[in-house]
Order: C-alpha cells, then sequence, then structure tokens
C-alpha cells in the first residue's frame, strides 16, 4: 500500500537549547501529583512516528528497543534516528527523564520502544504504520502513541489497530488538525477516527479548545497541544503545537493510570477497563463532545466528582 500517511501538521513555535522546568502542558494535566504514586516504572509505549534523538540527555535512558520501517538511512531496520523532530517531541512528552536540566515527560520512568515509521519527511506507507503496529504487538507493549494520520480508512490498518486492542494494547491517537473550530462539521483523519482507538484532541494552556482540533462523534477526550515545551533535535528544545502535542500527554498518563491499577487491584486490566480508568481523570470543559470528548485529562479528579461509568465501560466492551 503505497498510499502516504503524514505526520499530523504541526507548528514550531521556538526552539532553545537549553532548559530546566516542569513543562505546563504536564504540570496542567496534575502528573506531578501522580508522581509520589508512581511514574510509570515498568510500562511499555511504543511511539510510532519518525525516530527519536537517540543521544538526547533527556531520552536515551529511557529507550529500550524499537526498529526501523521507513526508507530512511538505506532502509536500515536498527537505525532508530528522527531527521525531522517530530517524534523526538512526542517522545518526551511521554517520558522525558531530566537530570541537572532538561524537561520531564508525564511517565518519567517508562520504558520507550521508538518505532519508525515515517521518514525523515514526515511521510509514511500504511505498510509501515501497520508493521509497526504488528511489531509493537509482538514486543507486547501496553501503549501505542501515533500522532501521524491520513485522510483514507484502510482496512488493513483499522484490523492491525484492532488486533492490538485485543491483546490489551491502549491506541493513543492524535485526532488531527484540520478543524475549523465548528463543531457543526466533521473532519476526520485516520487512524484518529476509528471506535477503536483513543482519540485525543488539543486545547491551549489556559483550556481553551484549539481552533485546529478535529471535532467528531469519536472524540474521547483532550490535552494540551499548543506551545507544548519538549525534547527536539540534537540535544536542544523546542514548543510545538498540533494535536500530535495531546496525544503523548495521554500516552503517559496511561502509563501512570495502568501501573496505579495493577498495583491497587493487584492484577492487570483490560482495555476497556484501562480506558474507564483514563475517562474517570476528565473534566468537562463546556465544549461540544465533538471538540472535547468526555473533557480534559486532570489526573487529580476527585472521586466524588467521577462520572458514572457503568455504560462507558459497556460500549467499549461492545466495540472491541
Amino acid at each position: 500500500m503505497k498510499q502516504l500517511v503524514r505526520v499530523m501538521p504541526y507548528t514550531v513555535n521556538d526552539q532553545v537549547a537549553d532548559v530546566n522546568e516542569t513543562p505546563q502542558g504536564i504540570q496542567l494535566i496534575q502528573a506531578p501529583e501522580i508522581w509520589k504514586e508512581t511514574k510509570g516504572k515498568g510500562m511499555k509505549v511504543a511511539i510510532l512516528d519518525t525516530g527519536c534523538d537517540m543521544d538526547h540527555p533527556d531520552l536515551k535512558a529511557r529507550i529500550i528497543g524499537g526498529r526501523n520501517f521507513t526508507d530512511d538511512d538505506g532502509s536500515s531496520p536498527d537505525i532508530l534516528d528522527d531527521h525531522n523532530g517530530h517524534g523526538t517531541h512526542v517522545a518526551g512528552t511521554i517520558a522525558a527523564t531530566a537530570n541537572q536540566s532538561g524537561v520531564i515527560g508525564v511517565a518519567p520512568e517508562a520504558d520507550l520502544f521508538i518505532v519508525k515509521v515515517l521518514n525523515k519527511d514526515g511521510s509514511g506507507q500504511y505498510d509501515w504504520i501497520i508493521n509497526g503496529i504488528l511489531y509493537a504487538i509482538e514486543q507486547k507493549v501496553d501503549i501505542i502513541s501515533m500522532s501521524l494520520g491520513g485522510p483514507a480508512d484502510v482496512p488493513e490498518l483499522h484490523e492491525a489497530i484492532q488486533q492490538a486492542v485485543r491483546e490489551n494494547i491502549l491506541v493513543v491517537c492524535a485526532a488531527g488538525n484540520e478543524g475549523d473550530g465548528d463543531d457543526n462539521t466533521d473532519e476526520l483523519a485516520y487512524p484518529g477516527s476509528y471506535n477503536e482507538v483513543i482519540s485525543v484532541g488539543a486545547v491551549n494552556l489556559n483550556r481553551e479548545s484549539s481552533p485546529f482540533s478535529n471535532s467528531h462523534t469519536e472524540i474521547d477526550l483532550v490535552a494540551p497541544g499548543e506551545e507544548i515545551l519538549s525534547t527536539f533535535l540534537n540535544g536542544k528544545y523546542a514548543k510545538l503545537s498540533g494535536t500530535s502535542m495531546a496525544a503523548p500527554h495521554v500516552a503517559g498518563a496511561l502509563a501512570l493510570i495502568k501501573d496505579l491499577s495493577q498495583v491497587t487491584f493487584e492484577r492487570d486490566f483490560s482495555e476497556p477497563e484501562s480506558y474507564a480508568q483514563l475517562i474517570r481523570r476528565t473534566v468537562p470543559l463546556g465544549y461540544s463532545p465533538k471538540l472535547e470528548g468526555n473533557g480534559l485529562l486532570y489526573l487529580t479528579v476527585p472521586e466524588h466528582l467521577n462520572r458514572v461509568l457503568t455504560e462507558v465501560v459497556k460500549n467499549r466492551l461492545v466495540s472491541s
């Protein structure tokens, strides 16, 4: 399948050489409040993207494996280097581990598989994406993060995602950046529009819906996606905007949530159960569900504010 899929269009707002802070998006979703209980240790996240800056000081300790499925670097399966920057930025939001300086991700002790399915131009073939998903399944990852998409509903891609979900892997996808700010119109990008994935829209750091964020009935929740500070190429840092930046906040959050759930209940959770635990940790912002789904990711939602989840879990079980 030679049709092209691409990284979600994104904006580079700023690049800097040195930082020493917890990014505002990480703070907004309340991740630091969870770190006293877990930082996601042992959770395995596959990032299907443009690769990674493998020597970045905030990331190299978190990477435990990966594979290149693209035509970059002579198609060598072992060269995972990022020649674009997008994948490195996503990886940092999920699991950057600041040392004496740098940034920290949502789950700074999670393990990363760098699954390179997009080349230096930010483009990839559907076969690359499908093979990347199958590789992630073989590695028995807990979470797959995909900040990529295209206009075509490809049955083989959908089938690969369904297989991952059957293996209790949580599949997190950026919703897309073709939005017009009008919830009366639908903008569909795949795989973010599939029912089986966790589709993530974007808000800014003031909790306002991002006008570029796609709207449709499969949006599950929103997360920070504007001027997001994270790791970038050559050991540097950058602020980027797009639903590509929102999705990794959710992927990292699921690493924390899944670890907490396993400790609390002393067993592995099914994909629908983990999804329900995620949705418990959202707060509505007052926008249409087609824009915000269940609301903003907020990891410390008090128990008395949790929604009744019976129907959520039931619907998830049925669709799975």
